[in-house]
């Protein structure tokens, strides 16, 4: 492994420059959807395929690994060999990071080379679980504290979710696997990875340093596996060209290429978690405010946010920040709160929820290749991200989406926005149920897509 000392470069003075205002713009918040496993169970069951499976035996990591480890030495290698090739502007992977069977003489030290060579966070916790639907019986399961399932000192979110704990051996449904694993990569695999993000695996994975956000802040290291800038105007990356650094058609293909592989070599379990990881990114890519860097901003103010900026004129670009962030995590709010209102059969919710089902479109796209992630899945969140903005603006009272001077995500106990739409004029209020939900038909039709296109095991 390379010296520790070798790998921190000071960001160029241009880069420094340009990153002072886009790559903040860009800099929101690093989730897309809040709590991924209630869209991708709704939309899964809707898949007549899944109901065909059976229950799948659960194993741990370092069991698929033991059993795997030879095997997984060339898939590993030429998933390496994809990514340098059709991932545009891939950082490649160090080759000591290489995955290596032999000499490991523990379950722990495959369990590190696996991490290392697929570069995610080293302290991932990787517990045997699932996610508890709000309001559904947990049949007996013993609970999981939510410091078991993530990395993070502090989520109100997974805070408040339920999950249960699995034994290795025992069966479980795959739509409970692939459901809770597509939340799964928001608990930290992808924190921390950036080579001045303080930690000692970014000083080795070869990421380089974090092309946008605070890398001081762990959250927002995990940004750029999350989303993906591909169809900003040409001169937004002539201006900032480090937008271009965005990966997850990387993380994306890894795990479908890992799935692929469990499920053909007697692994269901592991072949459906990976699966669910896969999807996140996929899903996160439906999300406009993860595909495009500043929705409802034109280009030229764009420019002249960076220019002033530069010129030592910061508020435009703070009130651009403040604004976008708290749009973002509005549409959240409203997102998750709303699902599971309908998860729980409250009247309010119950459109919502059934937009992850909605079939009738989902023959315009039937399988997802490697390639619709840039070029039908972000473009068509990229194209909804105006009408999404200024749907926020008209529903919401102007404190929550058009005042700069007050910050949502700053709030310890950020107010309900799902009870406040409920208060909006009527008009407003349906339009922006109705954005939301075709943004949810999309979630709903790209995740079946995915799934139709895996090699599914034998019944």
């Amino acid at each position: 492994m390379p010296s520790t000392s070798q790998v921190t470069p000071r960001r160029p003075w241009h880069y420094r420059l340009a990153a002072a205002a886009l790559a903040l713009a860009a800099a929101g918040p690093a989730l897309a959807w809040s709590n991924h496993a209630l869209g991708t169970r709704a939309a899964l069951a809707a898949l007549p395929e899944m109901a065909t499976l059976r229950p799948v035996r659960v194993e741990s990591l370092e069991s698929f690994l033991a059993d795997q480890a030879v095997t997984l030495e060339a898939a590993l290698e030429q998933e390496e060999q994809w990514a340098r090739m059709h991932v545009p502007g891939y950082p490649a992977r160090p080759d000591e990071l290489r995955f290596r069977a032999a000499g490991a003489m523990s379950p722990a030290e495959l369990r590190r080379r696996f991490l290392a060579a697929t570069r995610v966070n080293m302290a991932s916790k990787l517990a045997l679980f699932v996610q508890a639907p709000p309001g559904q019986p947990t049949a007996g399961r013993p609970t999981l504290g939510w410091q078991q399932v993530t990395t993070r000192p502090r989520d109100a979110v997974v805070q408040a979710t339920p999950f249960l704990a699995l034994t290795e051996g025992e069966s479980v449904a795959v739509l409970d696997v692939v459901a809770s694993a597509s939340d799964e990569p928001d608990y930290g695999l992808d924190i921390g990875l950036w080579a001045d993000n303080g930690t000692a695996q970014g000083k080795i994975y070869g990421f380089g340093i974090q092309p946008f956000g605070n890398p001081a802040l762990d959250y927002s290291s995990q940004a750029p596996f999350h989303m993906g800038f591909y169809h900003e105007s040409p001169i937004v990356y002539a201006a900032a060209g480090f937008l271009k650094r965005t990966y997850p058609e990387y993380r994306v293909h890894l795990w479908r290429t890992l799935a692929a592989h469990a499920l053909a070599s007697g692994h269901p379990y592991w072949g459906w978690r990976f699966t669910g990881w896969a999807l996140h990114y996929v899903q996160d890519l439906t999300q406009p405010y993860h595909a495009r860097v500043l929705p409802g901003v034109g280009v030229p103010r764009m420019l002249w946010i960076n220019a002033v900026d530069m010129a030592g004129w910061h508020a435009p670009k703070n009130a651009a920040v403040t604004l976008l962030s708290n749009r973002h995590l509005a549409l959240e709010d409203i997102q998750r709160r709303g699902v599971i209102a309908g998860t729980l059969g409250q009247p309010g919710g119950k459109a919502l929820l059934a937009a992850f089902s909605d079939t009738r479109g989902d023959s315009a796209h039937p399988r997802m290749g490697a390639d619709d992630i840039r070029q039908v899945v972000s473009l068509d969140a990229f194209n909804r991200a105006d009408a999404v903005d200024a749907a926020l603006q008209r529903s919401l009272p102007a404190h929550y989406v058009a005042d700069p001077g007050f910050d949502y995500g700053a709030a310890d106990d950020p107010d309900d926005l799902w009870a406040v739409l409920a208060q909006s004029p009527a008009a407003a209020r349906d339009a922006l149920l109705g954005t939301l939900e075709g943004l949810l038909t999309q979630f709903g039709s790209q995740t079946r897509a995915f799934v139709r296109a895996l090699p599914m095991p034998a019944r």
